[in-house]
């Protein structure tokens, strides 16, 4: 019997599968603390994480839609750090260094 293999056709313990959350919640409540830190704010009321989070969300999905659309329109599948940095410039916010 080779090294690392079971004997007879005996099948492994299936993973419990983990049900998807909405990703939005990967951005935390220190995480927009810091932040609101960078930008000077000191105190931030409980209901402005969510609000940043919506804000946020919108954003990065139109930097992503013109992103994707630089791609397509230059034939690639492939998505490549200057196609986001012509998005960002697009959208007014320059990003140095990639490109």
């Amino acid at each position: 019997m080779a090294k690392g293999k079971k004997s007879g056709d005996v099948k492994g313990i299936r993973r419990q599968q983990r049900s998807l959350k909405d990703n939005i919640r990967g951005i935390t409540k220190p995480a927009i603390r810091r932040l609101a830190r960078r930008g000077g704010v000191k105190r931030i009321s409980g209901v402005m994480y969510e609000e940043v989070r919506g804000i946020l969300k919108g954003f990065v999905e139109g930097v992503v839609r013109d992103s994707v659309t630089y791609t397509e329109h230059s034939k690639r599948t492939t998505v490549t750090a200057l196609d986001v940095v012509y998005a960002l410039r697009k959208r007014g916010r320059m990003l140095y260094g990639y490109a």
